[in-house]
């Protein structure tokens, strides 16, 4: 981990939300607003702040008002703490589909930026809660991000309490298949937009130590590593089972 400093703002596309951004959006299917019908799109389209934010820009700040949702259209976002002395713990990754703001009090407990070019589509608080009154399904879709945050991050403290650095990045890499965007030549080649430093800070270890147990997973035969921001996995099964501690 290191001293972080965050940077820039984002950019409001469209304030008042865009004809049809709704209807066309790639997150919906993946999304808790599918639980809007179509007929009643427009409802959902109106309270939308379609937003973007270049790399490296901070658009949820831990300790601020949680007055907002975020749902990612476009774009890998990083969430993190800071601690005091300015180094950066990494808590996870967002990709399209997540909904990101759930708080449990007044204010966010993690910031959010943009690792690449990130579309999103800001909601008021205040105008979602007359959402879930009309769409009960909405409100079972939030409680269950809220539910997956919570294994989400108890499945962190395993990894970062127990797991050894290979454990850790065997784990990582798994978990990016499962949600990252997948090379339709190969089923197991997926995009890896996070930095080797992103990887580090998530994972507890040192950028020199993920570099190093990268290359050795390669050199084993469990991964290729056709560029700096994509990996394809040649093991499955060994790699899951180096992950889960059995190989």
């Amino acid at each position: 981990m290191y001293a972080y400093a965050p940077s820039a703002r984002p950019v409001v596309l469209d304030p008042h939300g865009a004809a049809n951004t709704c209807a066309n959006c790639d997150a919906r299917p993946h999304s808790v607003c599918n639980a809007v019908p179509d007929a009643d799109i427009a409802r959902l389209t109106a309270i939308a702040v379609v937003t973007h934010a270049e790399p490296g820009t901070t658009f949820i700040q831990e300790g601020d008002p949680a007055s907002h949702f975020f749902n990612i259209s476009a774009g890998t976002v990083r969430m993190y703490k800071l601690l005091p002395d300015g180094r950066r713990q990494i808590t996870g990754f967002s990709g399209v589909g997540h909904f990101l703001g759930l708080a449990v009090s007044d204010t966010y407990a993690f910031s959010a930026e943009a690792i690449d070019h990130v579309r999103f589509c800001k909601f008021s608080r205040a105008r979602v809660r007359t959402l879930l009154d009309d769409y009960p399904a909405m409100e079972k879709r939030l409680l269950a991000v809220a539910s997956t945050e919570l294994v989400a991050a108890q499945d962190q403290m395993l990894l970062l309490g127990r797991k050894t650095a290979r454990e850790r990045l065997a784990s990582f890499l798994m978990l990016q298949s499962r949600q990252g965007v997948m090379c339709q030549s190969y089923r197991h080649r997926f995009a890896l937009p996070m930095s080797r430093g992103d990887i580090a800070d998530y994972l507890g270890l040192t950028i020199e130590t993920v570099s190093r147990t990268l290359t050795k997973l390669r050199s084993d035969g469990f991964i290729e590593i056709p560029s700096a921001t994509e990996i394809a996995i040649r093991a499955p099964a060994a790699l899951e089972s180096l992950a889960t501690g059995m190989a």
